[in-house]
């Protein structure tokens, strides 16, 4: 095997060799496959070929999935194994494979092929369509739109002028990570003073102490990483720790950032915007938030404004409520009359055990990971009649890294897919959690391909013999991204192009999510997953009470602040359009320009003025949700009224409501309508009810 990138892409039973892609392997491997793709492409456009499914789009999707699956699997690895070589290997072909993409887009026989094969398929009587034939059409559809999308219906010179836009995008993309990254690891608070650690949690101290021996220090080093900043913003009583630490992680990737201008994601964010509307002009559209909506559920960027200012208007007076308590309270027990950004976690800590008698410390005691696991995999199996197990048989396991977990996913007694879990926080591995999917389920001629995905979060390593213990908020962003791997596993269609979440409409694609997170806060779950980290007893039911009590505990802040986030993206998107000749750092500075405005519109809890959100803000900038960070928001009702449907229902009655869910949402995937699978399985299109009450914010409103 001298290149596990192709010997993978070429087989279908074996997991990818995750254990032995290198760098090196990238160039060959994607040159091949490119070659091979475009060898296909001209193939299946020749006009000998025949018309059909058979013989126009299962060959292409053979090659396209190679390829496809290679480069998912350099991205992954750049992802969470990050280092000079990978970032290399990945800029190395970026270009290429990005100019292919938009080579197959605005390829014009293939686009005429598209259409033809779809007016064909229309006229197939609806009797005779059963469920392969209507996956297949509506892989049709939404082809002939990523086509208009693309630019195939563009002149010449205007298809050119879209690709390059697209290729730099790519590289602009992967450049506004790689910045972030750097400035994230490009900086720590290095303690030496024992007394400035009182209040830390003990996970958080010995975090930091492994740290600080890492780098060969005295005392204690804390991190720009997530469960590093945490809880040191969450429970440091040294105010001056607690600043030091949140302005220097609310300045990174920018012109103030702590290790200086070098890793400014000002100007990559000003130019990303400035191409993205260029290519929406290219196209006829007004703005990027309406080619972002074009494939979503949403109408038109109006519609989520107006969506998203009706929930604000909702949950700002309870907000206002949140920020006057909190004020007060810091005020008259914590000495502290000038609230500021990095005491609002520690405020309202101390308030929350104040108010319920609980600290976020007291329930994570209760969350070694190895037992949350067991809960969340006890869940699946009631809900779904599905089996998540470790595999045993395999030595070594193909895994990037020796923290990686490698699980299957039964059903019925045979192995439907596999999940990659990797949990920990690295250095190497960017910030957030998220789900990847490494194979998507297909239905071949001799066998059905397995899908496989790869879960990702940045929880704290354990440190000697303990294990990991999570906070409640944790086991929640555990549970959310298994709902997106549940989404891709339990898949039936047989289509790649609609299987899983292919082809779901980006603005669903968190009801699976977003559902799950619901069994957090339910006892029949949480006393199956928690075991104190000494005693081993689960989680006291009057400790459970307090946490159901404090559940909504500023509710209105957290909800304005999601709100706040989805305005600005897509206010960013429809409202400033810079001429094409606008130097990127103006438009950098427009859009941080534009943030302010949203805040004094929406925010309560303003940050301070060398605030720099944007230019970490990955989710739209360097991620999938470009005009689309409202969909968080906009599937939630989606799925406040799903897990609406349990609650009526009651506890005996999941197992029967869970399999509708598997049949009518999951198993279905992209291969219709995101509306019509909630109808078949809701009997209704949704409502916002059941998200205010979930919220606590029915009275506010």
């Amino acid at each position: 095997m001298t290149n596990p990138l192709l010997h993978e892409m070429l087989t279908r039973g074996e997991l990818p060799r995750y254990d032995l892609i290198r760098p090196e392997h990238v160039a060959p491997a994607v040159d091949q496959l490119l070659a091979d793709a475009r060898k296909t492409l001209a193939d299946v456009t020749d006009p000998t070929t025949p018309l059909g499914w058979e013989s126009v789009m299962e060959p292409l999707t053979d090659a396209t999935e190679r390829l496809g699956r290679a480069w998912g699997a350099v991205h992954h690895m750049s992802g969470v194994m990050d280092s000079p070589e990978w970032r290399e290997a990945i800029n190395s072909r970026l270009a290429e494979v990005t100019a292919f993409g938009s080579e197959l887009a605005q390829h014009p026989e293939l686009f005429r092929a598209t259409k033809a094969l779809d007016a064909e398929f229309k006229k197939t009587p609806a009797a005779l369509r059963d469920d392969r034939f209507r996956a297949r059409l509506r892989a049709l559809e939404n082809s002939l739109r990523s086509f208009r999308l693309g630019g195939a219906e563009l002149a010449d010179e205007q298809k050119k002028q879209f690709a390059d836009l697209q290729s730099r995008l790519a590289q602009l993309n992967q450049k506004f990570s790689e910045q972030l990254l750097d400035s994230t690891n490009a900086t720590i608070v290095h303690v030496t003073d024992a007394k400035r650690l009182e209040g830390l949690p003990e996970h958080a101290v010995a975090s930091a102490a492994e740290e600080a021996k890492k780098r060969a220090c005295e005392g204690w080093v804390f991190t720009l990483q997530h469960p590093s900043v945490g809880p040191v913003l969450q429970f440091a009583k040294d105010r001056s720790l607690r600043e030091e630490i949140y302005r220097r992680h609310a300045v990174r990737a920018s012109d103030i950032a702590t290790e200086g201008p070098d890793h400014d994601n000002g100007p990559v964010m000003g130019e990303i915007l400035s191409l993205r509307q260029q290519q929406a002009s290219l196209l006829g559209y007004k703005n990027a938030a309406e080619v972002s909506l074009a494939p979503k559920m949403a109408d038109s960027p109006q519609q989520v404004i107006d969506f998203l200012m009706n929930l604000a208007s909702k949950a700002r007076p309870a907000a206002l409520d949140d920020l006057a308590e909190l004020k007060r309270f810091a005020a008259t027990e914590l000495a502290i009359p000038d609230l500021q950004a990095w005491d609002v976690a520690y405020a309202s800590e101390q308030l929350r055990q104040q108010r319920y008698a609980f600290s976020e410390e007291e329930v994570r005691q209760y969350f070694p990971l190895p037992k949350v696991l067991d809960g969340l995999f006890r869940v699946i199996r009631t809900l779904f009649n599905v089996t998540v197990r470790p595999v045993s048989n395999m030595a070594p396991l193909p895994v990037w890294h020796s923290d990686v977990q490698l699980h299957e996913i039964i059903r019925d007694g045979e192995i439907i897919g596999h999940l990659y879990l990797d949990l920990y926080a690295r250095s190497t591995k960017r910030g957030g959690a998220w789900m990847d999917d490494s194979r998507g389920r297909r239905i071949l001629k001799t066998q059905v391909q397995r899908p496989i995905a790869l879960l990702t979060c940045n929880f704290s390593p354990p440190v000697g013999d303990k294990p990991t213990t999570l906070t409640h908020d944790d086991v929640i962003t555990l549970f959310h991204e298994f709902g997106h791997g549940l989404h891709h596993l339990l898949t039936q269609v047989g289509e790649l192009e609609v299987s899983g979440i292919n082809g779901v409409e980006w603005d669903a694609v968190e009801l699976p999510s977003q559902f799950m997170e619901n069994f957090c806060w339910e006892w029949e779950t949480l006393s199956h997953m928690t075991a104190h980290i000494t005693s081993g007893t689960p989680i006291p039911r009057d400790l459970f009470d307090k946490m159901i009590a404090a559940k909504n505990f500023q509710s209105g802040m957290f909800m304005l602040r999601q709100v706040e986030f989805s305005v600005f993206d897509m206010r960013i998107h429809m409202d400033l359009i810079p001429p094409a000749a606008h130097p990127p750092a103006e438009v950098g500075q427009s859009i941080q320009d534009v943030l302010w405005k949203i805040r004094d519109e929406i925010a309560v809890l303003i940050p301070p003025s060398f605030n720099r959100f944007a230019q970490s803000f990955s989710h739209i900038f360097a991620g999938g949700y470009a005009a689309g960070y409202y969909s968080y928001k906009w599937a939630e009702v989606l799925s406040a009224d799903a897990y609406a449907a349990f609650e009526e229902a009651g506890a005996q009655r999941y197992p029967e409501v869970g399999q509708r869910f598997w049949r009518e949402i999951l198993s279905v995937g992209g291969s219709r309508p995101a509306m019509a699978s909630f109808t078949a399985f809701r009997g209704r299109e949704p409502i916002v009810e059941p998200l205010l009450r979930h919220n606590g914010l029915l009275k506010a409103a």
